[in-house]
C-alpha cells in the first residue's frame, strides 16, 4: 500500500533547497498540505533568499498546497508565529521534520566561540525552538511524528566540526528524551542522519559519490519516519538508497570492590568492561542505573 499523506499537515525547516525540498516534495506528492520553512540563507547562515517561495511554487505545480515561511528557528517567537499561520490556515499541524541547519567547519584550534555557539544555535537550539512551538498542539490533538536531523559527525566524529557534531548528538539526546516524553500523546520522535549530495557538502563529496548520494536517496527513510506507522526513537542512516540503524549500546560492564574499586581496577579490567558480549540497548537513561543495580544484587 502506498504511503499517503492526505488531511496531513507538515512543517519541513530548511526547505528551501537539498533534502529539505525533497522531503518537502515528496510529502507533497503523498497528499499533505506543506508548510515550507527557510530564511535562504547561505551554507555559513548568512544573507536571505525566497527559497521557500520556490519550493512552495513546485508543490503548487504538483497540484499541491503549501505556504512559506521565511521565519529563523532560532527565534522561538518566529517559531511560534509560523505554526499559529499553519493552524490558521490547515487547521492542524501533524508532522515536524526538523531539517534546518549551517556550517561553519574548522579545526577546534582555529573556531571561534561564535561560530562554535551559531552552529549549536542553529541546529540544537533551532529544533527545540520549532518542535516547542508544535508540541503543545500534538499533545492536545494525540497525534505527532516528530523527525529530528543528526549526523554520522554527531554520532561518530568528524574532523573540523566540533561545533556540528556536538549539536548533532545534542539532538540525539533531545530526540530519545523526546520520544518518552511524547509517547502517551501519540507523538512518536525519530531521528534521521543523512549523508547527501547538497549544497552543504558540495565542496566536501568527491564528484563522482556527490552524484550518487542524491536527496531522492534519503528521502525515503525521512517520509516512512513520519508516517502514521512510523517507529519511534529511532536512529537511522540514510544515503545513496542505504538505510542503516544506529543504536548507543551498553556493555554489561564488571563490578569493582575493595582495593579494586581504583583507577588501577579500572586499568587491570579495562578488557572485561568494553567487552561488547551480551550489550545492550537501553531504553532510557533509567534503565543504566537498572542495570548497575542488577549487579549489586
Amino acid at each position: 500500500m502506498p504511503l499517503r499523506f492526505d488531511q496531513r499537515v507538515a512543517i519541513v525547516t530548511g526547505a528551501g533547497g537539498g533534502l529539505g525540498r525533497g522531503y518537502a516534495l515528496d510529502l507533497a506528492r503523498r497528499g499533505a498540505k506543506l508548510v515550507v520553512n527557510d530564511v535562504g540563507a547561505g551554507r555559513d547562515g548568512t544573507g536571505a533568499s525566497d527559497a521557500a517561495e520556490r519550493v512552495v511554487a513546485e508543490i503548487a505545480a504538483l497540484g499541491g498546497e503549501a505556504i512559506a515561511s521565511g521565519a529563523s528557528v532560532t527565534d522561538a517567537a518566529a517559531m511560534a508565529a509560523m505554526v499559529a499561520e499553519a493552524i490558521d490556515r490547515f487547521g492542524r499541524v501533524d508532522i515536524l521534520i526538523n531539517n534546518a541547519g549551517v556550517l561553519r567547519d574548522r579545526s577546534f584550534a582555529k573556531m571561534t566561540p561564535e561560530d562554535f555557539a551559531f552552529v549549536l544555535d542553529v541546529h540544537l537550539t533551532g529544533s527545540a525552538n520549532a518542535t516547542r512551538a508544535v508540541w503543545e498542539a500534538m499533545r492536545t490533538q494525540g497525534y505527532g511524528r516528530i523527525l529530528m536531523t543528526a549526523s554520522s559527525s554527531g554520532l561518530y566524529g568528524n574532523f573540523g566540526q566540533a561545533n556540528y557534531g556536538a549539536a548533532k548528538l545534542g539532538i540525539v539526546g533531545l530526540a530519545k528524551t523526546l520520544h518518552l516524553e511524547g509517547a502517551k500523546y501519540g507523538i512518536r520522535v525519530n531521528t534521521i542522519a543523512p549523508t547527501a549530495g547538497t549544497r552543504m557538502t558540495q565542496d566536501i563529496f568527491p564528484e563522482q559519490a556527490f552524484a550518487a548520494f542524491t536527496p531522492d536517496s534519503v528521502a525515503p527513510a525521512a517520509v516512512y519516519l513520519v508516517s502514521d506507522d512510523a517507529p519511534s526513537g529511532a536512529i537511522v542512516g540514510a544515503g545513496a538508497g542505504v538505510f542503516q540503524a544506529a543504536y548507543v549500546t551498553l556493555t554489561p560492564g564488571v563490578r569493582l570492590t575493595g582495593d579494586e574499586l581504583s583507577a588501577e581496577g579500572v586499568a587491570a579490567h579495562w578488557a572485561a568492561i568494553t567487552d561488547r558480549s551480551g550489550e545492550i540497548v537501553p531504553g532510557s537513561g533509567a534503565e543504566q542505573a537498572m542495570s548497575i543495580l542488577k549487579q549489586l544484587q
